[in-house]
């Protein structure tokens, strides 16, 4: 049986198809056969809202057997992992990967729907395994919202990507080894 995988997109026109296709591409190469990649359209990628794309996201968990990972990049895993510390999903995920996700609070962006998350850490699950990636070339979400992360969640395991974009450059290398040691 071929292990699930949900990727969650990034927020911006286009998103979907234009950018975070390839990530998800360059994920199915890494992991090869004996994992199924769900990559659902997420509503109103152009103009994303927290209360939407949670709505969307507890239909996808629903969709998802116990051991599932999730990823998710960009706005997408900051809500993602807010989704989760919210209301946790009843499929238990063997791993979560945040990818270049902005950080909401002190030292990190705003947001008239996402509250700030410096007890994120304390509001999620212990046993859930976190990743954290973030280029040091990424000029959308900044480089040191990765430390942010790390203190809000000191659980998580932080990757700190030299020379690569918000995008990772588009290789998802680094992703789909840790994915590969859980099990």
């Amino acid at each position: 049986m071929k292990k699930q995988v949900l990727f969650v997109q990034g927020g911006g026109e286009g998103a979907h198809d234009e950018w975070d296709s390839k990530l998800v591409g360059s994920l199915e190469r890494e992991l090869g056969p004996d994992y199924e990649i769900r990559y659902p359209h997420m509503p109103n990628e152009g103009d994303p809202k927290y209360a939407l794309w949670k709505a969307a996201l507890k239909k996808e968990f629903a969709k998802l057997d116990d051991g599932a990972i999730l990823v998710a990049h960009s706005i997408g895993a900051t809500i993602l992992i807010n989704a989760l510390a919210e209301e946790p999903s009843d499929s238990v995920p063997s791993g979560i990967f945040l990818i270049a996700a902005p950080f909401v609070g002190k030292g990190g962006w705003s947001s008239e729907d996402i509250l700030p998350m410096s007890d994120l850490g304390s509001r999620l699950q212990k046993r859930w395994r976190i990743y954290l990636y973030h280029g040091s070339e990424d000029d959308t979400a900044p480089f040191g919202h990765v430390d942010l992360y790390e203190k809000a969640i000191p659980q998580a395991v932080g990757r700190r990507l030299a020379g690569r974009d918000h995008q990772l450059n588009e290789d998802m290398s680094e992703v789909a080894a840790d994915i590969r040691r859980l099990e």
